[in-house]
């Protein structure tokens, strides 16, 4: 779903057959201003969305724009102030406000996780661990924190995790079939294999299809090892369980990504206000 139908989708949700709140006591020609407010210190993410749904709602609006997607925000600070119709400030005010908390939330942990991994050559990945229909949003929103999108979704990389190598046969079996796959369906598409341990990773190496390995929950001694059994000859991605305490040790085992879950199912929302002035 790309994200004008979402939008779409999502006011016709919340509007159903009339905003009658401000049906009820605001004029239809009313004319307001509002102005969005940081209560929360972090990284602002969304604004372009927020745009994109005041017009959407409103094409007469003025959106005069201070902050930009990306921005370090403080308490107080003031990202952007609308000025049009107040029904239809208020119509777009949840929605716009709901997706730029989640989305400033997520791009605020993920520069966490970015920091922390300054001076490694570790690049920090999201995962599919993702909200139905909000995909586009909440990975867009890694990016902006200073992270990079993982697979969109199971179509644009094969990532053979350990249900298809006991479904397939073993490793070797995953790996052949997929290759045969590819190129039977003439489909040129990277192949990343998860490896449980030591012995998987040998196995995944002399198979030498893959072009990245997953370690899962390795520990950092075996990360260790992995990166030096692999010696450069294919991708190397750490996941499982890494956190923030974590993370700094795992980049300095030289794997090439890390991915977390957590940027995307567990960032709380960024506590943000928009207020008529």
């Amino acid at each position: 779903m790309n994200f004008e139908v979402f939008i779409d989708a999502a006011i016709a949700e919340d509007i159903g057959d009339g905003d009658h709140s401000s049906l009820a006591c605001i004029p239809l020609n009313a004319k307001g201003k509002a102005k969005l407010i940081a209560k929360q210190n972090g990284i602002i993410a969304g604004v372009d969305i927020a745009q994109y749904i005041f017009y959407r709602i409103d094409p007469s609006v003025v959106f005069t724009q201070f902050l930009n997607d990306g921005d370090t925000i403080s308490v107080g600070d003031i990202v952007f102030i609308v000025e049009g119709q107040s029904q239809k400030i208020l119509q777009a005010e949840r929605l716009a406000l709901n997706i730029m908390q989640r989305m400033s939330a997520i791009a605020t942990l993920t520069s966490k996780y970015v920091d922390a991994c300054k001076g490694t050559s570790a690049k920090i990945l999201d995962t599919r661990k993702t909200t139905p229909n909000f995909r586009y949003f909440e990975k867009l929103a890694v990016k902006i924190g200073g992270g990079i999108n993982h697979r969109f979704g199971l179509y644009d990389m094969v990532m053979i995790k350990d249900n298809h190598i006991d479904f397939a046969g073993g490793i070797e079996a995953a790996l052949q079939k997929t290759k045969q796959y590819l190129e039977n369906n003439n489909k040129n598409l990277a192949i990343e294999i998860e490896s449980r341990n030591l012995k998987e990773v040998d196995e995944i190496l002399r198979v030498g299809i893959a072009n990245r390995i997953m370690l899962d929950n390795f520990t950092i001694n075996d990360t260790k090892e992995a990166v030096k059994r692999i010696n450069n000859q294919v991708e190397i991605e750490s996941s499982g369980g890494i956190t923030l305490s974590s993370i700094r040790s795992y980049a300095e085992c030289g794997v090439d990504f890390i991915s977390v879950g957590a940027l995307t199912h567990s960032a709380m929302s960024l506590d943000l206000s928009l207020k008529a002035f």
